[in-house]
């Protein structure tokens, strides 16, 4: 178990050769920190600061009144995948003043996870298009709130104008095997994206 073991001591294995990066995005208070604090096989290094009365001022909180904190610049964990392969995972701050944080986050990234909140679906389109201004293919993972409504597949599609080839799958950020499941299906459509973008 090379997670195991490297989660114990924080360091990799000495035969680990590459290194996958991977974004995960989403508007204000979608739950980019609990997902990345969830997988993160380290002790993830957040970001989060207590929100002030001037942030109140910029940042949209509606439908999420009883946020208090927010981050200030990334959230960042580690996942190591065998005894050759890791994955870093990027949390980016989902405000429009980090527009030049995302595009220097990035640079290197093999693609993005997009969460999403049914009670706000309309803030996803300006994280969806930051991404296909920057050429960077996502997938979109809708995080299932507590209170937030449930809706078909079809019609979340349809509402996030979404291309027929973009997975989107639900799940529960707090919860490691569906946030897993998340990335394995982000990493399988990534894969199915290398042979149209070497011709």
């Amino acid at each position: 178990m090379v997670s195991a073991l490297a989660s114990d001591h924080g360091y990799l294995p000495d035969t680990v050769q590459t290194a996958v990066k991977l974004l995960i995005v989403g508007h204000f208070a979608v739950g980019k920190t609990t997902f990345v604090n969830t997988l993160s096989e380290i002790r993830p290094l957040s970001t989060e600061e207590v929100m002030t009365e001037a942030g109140a001022l910029v940042d949209d909180l509606t439908g999420v009144q009883d946020k208090t904190t927010t981050t200030v610049a990334m959230d960042f964990g580690r996942l190591t995948l065998s005894d050759r392969l890791v994955m870093y995972l990027f949390g980016a701050p989902g405000q429009q003043r980090f527009a030049q944080l995302w595009k220097d986050m990035s640079r290197g990234a093999l693609g993005a996870l997009v969460l999403a909140d049914t009670r706000r679906l309309e803030q996803s389109f300006d994280v969806m298009g930051r991404l296909e201004e920057q050429g960077l293919p996502y997938a979109v993972a809708v995080n299932t709130f507590d209170n937030a409504p449930a809706h078909p597949e079809s019609d979340l599609r349809q509402a996030l104008d979404l291309l027929p080839e973009t997975p989107l799958v639900s799940c529960d950020a707090r919860d490691p095997k569906t946030s897993t499941q998340a990335l394995i299906t982000l990493v399988e459509y990534l894969q199915t994206r290398i042979p149209q973008e070497r011709t």
